[in-house]
């Protein structure tokens, strides 16, 4: 093999072209060699075109200006991280297995570099799409030339909608439904940004019962709520998912459950009642049973609680129907718990309490003293709730679905069930008055005994739903 050194090749003639070998011919430039281009570059790897790798990318890797990239995300997501924009650079990326649809590939600026005249990184997510980028000043930075729209090496995008009453708090929007409406998507988002929403769903809570002898306490509104966009513990409830809801463009029908009706009884031999349940809250495909009625009396009506989100305490004078059960129909994270059971063996002049989102309604536990509502759970107040709810042990948190008190005959406020924390009201005795519980709760309402004359149980609060997502980086 013949060797020719020399500094420089020019043409014969003044601006002439000079030729590089013949047709057909390799010229190869060795490892470690460098070409400097000082001028106009022409389908040589430069401006607008790159020098394809064969070496197929599996994993994050860092680009080299001038050279296009094959990658297989087959096994996962992958980061390509863009080098330092010089005008005329050039990066090229090509999906591999047509996978970019399921795992995308996210170009990475280098430092303040821009991608499409944005700060943000970008991502490519259609399914075997090759993209060439240019580097063209600071302004705009990478700008896609290949396939000639920008979007197809899109930014972040964010779910965008409206309805209920929308507040905002940092990069995340929260609409509070404290009646029907509809939650309007109009952008869905993508995985870059944000493409689902978390949720608090509570159905209404169940009414209290009447009896000739201590009426049950209404079982609480079923109660399920989600936890993917890091909601701060312990303000929130382990009773969370953490699995999102996810949206499309579409309206999303919100329904919020009503209180179950309580009832007027009489002294015998007019029969006592059972608390009405309450009704189903519900957003997409997330329902929240309403709350189980509680037991009145036996046998001149019923002593059974209700089944429900929560089941409803069981009424006293006999005792024999049985508490509510919770949790019905059953869901994971479980949205309720049972009613009280009363123990006539005890006390027949005491009814028992409704089961709360997480501590299920206590029985009678001892002679004349009617069973306590459970206590319901709870979620963050700022960036949540708001003053949603009501107040409980966790500082920073609003509680939901608490359970009624039961009824406890002719004894003294001290002697009848408390209301479970997140709305339940506490039982009443003869000749007084069972509150109802608040409205946007989901608490069931306390029992009342009948006699001598008739009297209202307390009824069951409705409903809330609560959709949060982020909106913003």
């Amino acid at each position: 093999m013949s060797e020719v050194k020399v500094n420089k090749i020019s043409p014969r003639t003044a601006c002439g072209t000079v030729t590089l070998g013949d047709s057909g011919d390799t010229f190869t430039i060795p490892s470690g060699a460098t070409i400097n281009n000082q001028g106009t570059a022409v389908n040589f790897g430069a401006t607008g075109s790159a020098s394809w790798v064969t070496t197929v990318k599996t994993s994050t890797f860092t680009a080299v200006a001038g050279e296009g990239y094959f990658v297989n995300t087959t096994g996962g997501v992958v980061s390509v991280n863009l080098p330092a924009g010089t005008p005329g650079a050039v990066v090229a990326v090509k999906d591999y297995a047509n996978t970019f649809d399921t795992n995308v590939v996210t170009l990475v600026q280098n430092g303040s570099d821009k991608i499409g005249g944005s700060t943000d990184n970008s991502i490519i997510d259609i399914e075997g799409i090759a993209v060439t980028l240019v580097f063209i000043d600071s302004t705009q930075g990478w700008l896609v030339t290949d396939s000639g729209l920008q979007s197809e090496a899109s930014g972040p995008e964010y779910v965008t909608a409206t309805g209920g009453t929308p507040s905002t708090v940092g990069d995340f929007k929260i609409h509070t439904f404290t009646g029907p409406g509809t939650f309007c998507v109009s952008c869905s988002g993508n995985s870059a940004g944000s493409n689902s929403v978390d949720y608090l769903v509570v159905a209404g809570g169940g009414a209290g019962g009447g009896a000739n002898g201590g009426g049950g306490g209404g079982g609480a509104g079923g109660f399920r709520l989600s936890n993917s966009t890091c909601m701060p513990s312990p303000q929130t409830s382990p009773l969370a998912t953490p699995t999102a809801l996810p949206v499309s463009v579409q309206g999303y029908t919100i329904q919020i459950g009503g209180g179950g009706p309580g009832g007027t009884g009489a002294a015998p031999p007019v029969a006592g009642f059972a608390g009405g349940s309450g009704t189903n809250s519900s957003f997409s495909t997330i329902t929240s049973t309403g709350g189980g009625g509680a037991g009145g009396s036996n046998p001149n009506g019923t002593s059974a609680g209700k089944p429900g989100g929560s089941g409803g305490g069981e009424g006293g004078a006999g005792a024999t129907g049985g508490p509510g059960t919770g949790n019905t129909p059953p869901v994971s994270p479980a949205q309720g718990t049972n009613g009280g059971n009363t123990n006539p063996a005890v006390d027949t002049n005491s009814g028992s309490g409704g089961g709360g989102a997480s501590v299920a309604g206590s029985g009678n536990s001892s002679p004349l003293k009617a069973g306590d509502g459970g206590a319901g759970s709870f979620v963050v107040q700022t960036g949540f709730a708001g003053c949603n709810g009501t107040p409980g042990p966790v500082s920073g948190a609003r509680y939901f679905a608490g359970g009624g008190g039961g009824s406890s005959e002719g004894q003294p406020p001290s002697s009848q069930g408390a209301g479970g924390t997140g709305g339940g009201t506490a039982g009443a005795t003869t000749g007084g008055s069972a509150s109802n519980a608040a409205n946007n709760t989901g608490g069931g309402g306390g029992g009342i005994d009948t006699a001598p004359t008739g009297q209202t149980s307390g009824n069951g609060g409705s409903g809330i739903v609560i959709i949060r997502y982020k909106f913003q980086n």
